[in-house]
């Protein structure tokens, strides 16, 4: 039997579990259902049945995130491969499957998306098992769900009646609910899961065959990578002028090898809040309360609460999702259109759409409390052995308060470490680094105070993460 390699696909923004799930940290890095973020349970749910450790294929964006997320479950990518920009899914295969070239290997690619919930974690190894004998000889295996109710989030496989492996008929867009009933009621339609199971080869053979494009760019995109610490990043100016175009409209729907194999595992794209209240576990009113929640006289109802108490009171089908800085209150028959509100308040340039106020850096994370005219207010949270970048501002000096923890704290030509309760000054023009020298996570509170408060005031000189002076 080939070799079986995953290949996880951690990019994507999530905007439909906004306001938990922003661009700058999606649904893949948050834990919804279990102990471990919906990325890590998905190498943990195949890291037995995988004969090497996964290609994960990310934004550049996310690499760090991405990068700790496995480190936190034990695992060293085989390649981790960066996009500086989405291009979908045929595009983010193909480099992987290019790169398993690289590595010596023809094995057989086990396509994952990183944000999806799947209960029954043997049932899910067992048809992969199952699959394997049709992708050993070059068939396109994907994998449809039994359909549990008249879904219009999900697309749809129409294959034939019956157990096993069948020919995919057609592949169909997201219906309407009238349409969606039609097709559940058939029995002819599975739902789209995004899964796949090929040999490598065989994928590329296809997309030569049919988006010769595609591949040439792919292909040109790796050859004149470059490789930064542990990633790999993707030329720039070549994978930009690749169109965007997903694995079923770029070969799936034309091939002729394209096979679909049931599933029924407790699946599910976790693409809503509708769908989380789905795959969770109500109380006997129907409600799943996450965090400080308290609900009276309500029914059917999803509360989230990231950081303070929220309280329901006779409520029926509502959504009510609060974090550090948004609120979403909604009718759980209306969570699909959460994503057009994201699209609203880009357009009136709301930060709230794609940032939170907490902030995720290789080193660890800082959080805003408050922002005034000529100040802001943070809390610095740096992971034991971690150091920020040396570094000096033009526009700001900086006021650091250390309430947890032993910071090394450079400042200029001098050294020196600083305890809970101690504090020091950092006028402007002066060059400076944050370390935590302790065991335990250092939490620092700052206060900037200038002109010009923006992120983009760094000049950088050092930085343990390879970072170039203009990021932050």
């Amino acid at each position: 039997m080939t070799l079986i390699i995953p290949v996880i696909l951690a990019g994507g923004a999530g905007t439909r579990l906004w306001p938990l799930s922003r661009e700058a940290y999606p649904k893949q890095f948050l834990t919804l259902a279990g102990e471990h973020s919906l990325l890590q349970q998905t190498w943990l749910r195949i890291a037995a049945l995988a004969d090497r450790p996964p290609i994960v294929v990310a934004s550049e964006d996310h690499r760090f995130i991405v990068s700790e997320h496995l480190r936190q479950v034990n695992v060293t990518p085989s390649a981790l491969l960066l996009e500086p920009s989405g291009r979908n899914t045929a595009p983010a295969v193909a480099v992987a499957a290019l790169q398993a070239f690289e590595m010596g290997l023809d094995p057989l690619l086990l396509v994952l998306p990183s944000d999806h919930v799947i209960a029954d974690a043997n049932q899910f190894t067992a048809a992969i098992k199952h699959a394997a004998n049709a992708a050993d000889e070059g068939k396109l295996v994907t994998f449809g769900v039994k359909p549990t109710h008249p879904e219009t989030g999900y697309g749809y496989i129409k294959r034939h009646l019956g157990n096993g492996i069948s020919p995919v008929e057609q592949f169909v867009e997201k219906p309407g609910l009238e349409l969606a009933q039609e097709y559940v009621g058939s029995g002819h339609y599975v739902w789209n899961s995004g899964i796949f199971l090929f040999k490598a080869s065989a994928y590329l053979a296809e997309l030569r065959k049919y988006r010769p494009d595609i591949l040439a760019l792919c292909y040109e995109a790796l050859k004149q990578s470059s490789v930064d610490l542990d990633f790999i990043r993707l030329d720039r100016g070549l994978f930009e002028k690749i169109p965007a175009i997903s694995v079923d409209y770029a070969v799936m729907e034309k091939t002729t090898k394209a096979v679909v194999l049931d599933i029924d595992a407790g699946w599910s794209d976790i693409g809503s809040w509708e769908s989380l209240w789905e795959t969770s576990d109500p109380d006997a009113n129907g409600n799943v309360n996450i965090g400080e929640v308290i609900s009276k006289d309500c029914t059917n109802m999803l509360a989230l609460s990231e950081s303070r108490l929220v309280v329901t009171l006779g409520l029926d089908d509502i959504i009510v999702v609060d974090t550090i800085d948004a609120l979403l209150v909604a009718h759980r028959s209306r969570s699909q259109d959460i994503k057009q509100i994201v699209a609203d308040l880009k357009k009136c340039g709301h930060a709230e759409a794609t940032d939170h106020r907490r902030v995720y850096r290789p080193w660890g994370t800082y959080e805003l409390i408050t922002r005034g005219t000529n100040f802001i207010v943070k809390k610095i949270m740096v992971k034991p052995g971690a150091a920020l970048s040396m570094q000096m501002h033009q526009h700001r000096s900086e006021h650091w308060v250390v309430v947890v923890g032993t910071a090394q704290i450079t400042k200029g030509d001098t050294v020196q470490a600083l305890n809970a309760n101690e504090s020091l000054y950092i006028p402007l023009g002066v060059r400076h680094r944050l370390a935590n020298i302790g065991s335990s996570p250092l939490e620092v509170i700052e206060v900037q105070s200038g002109a010009y408060l923006e992120e983009d005031d760094i000049i950088r000189f050092d930085d343990d993460y390879g970072r170039v002076p203009d990021e932050v």
